[in-house]
């Protein structure tokens, strides 16, 4: 069964740090692509970062670039998100994806954890 399970969530004031984390079960971690999605109210879901199998290249949002770092350890099938100078437009539940392409592209996604900035 495949599950994707992120932690790490909570409550931060501006300007404070926060890093999730991503424990996958059930698939072949290390051959997928992985990514966090973020979705605030009333919004859409957005593509935070991403990150290849094998960590080697890394992409970010523009609003996020030079503040979070998302990175992978694939002896722990997890992958995580270092977020700093956090601010209030932040505030979102987020969510990690996994996707393989090929000729069976497929998509898991996570159930999401809170992220609320805030003083």
């Amino acid at each position: 069964q495949v599950q994707l399970v992120e932690s790490g969530g909570g409550l931060v004031q501006p300007g404070g740090s926060l890093t999730l984390a991503c424990a996958a079960s059930g698939f072949i971690f290390s051959r997928y692509a992985m990514s966090w999605y973020r979705q605030a109210p009333g919004k859409e879901r957005e593509l935070v970062a991403g990150i290849t199998s094998h960590g080697d290249s890394t992409n970010y949002a523009d609003f996020v670039k030079g503040r979070f770092t998302i990175s992978r350890d694939n002896a722990k099938n997890t992958v995580y998100l270092q977020m700093k100078s956090l601010k209030p437009e932040d505030t979102a539940v987020y969510y990690c994806k996994a996707s393989i392409r090929g000729l069976i592209p497929r998509d898991y996604w996570g159930q999401g954890t809170q992220v609320t900035v805030s003083s």
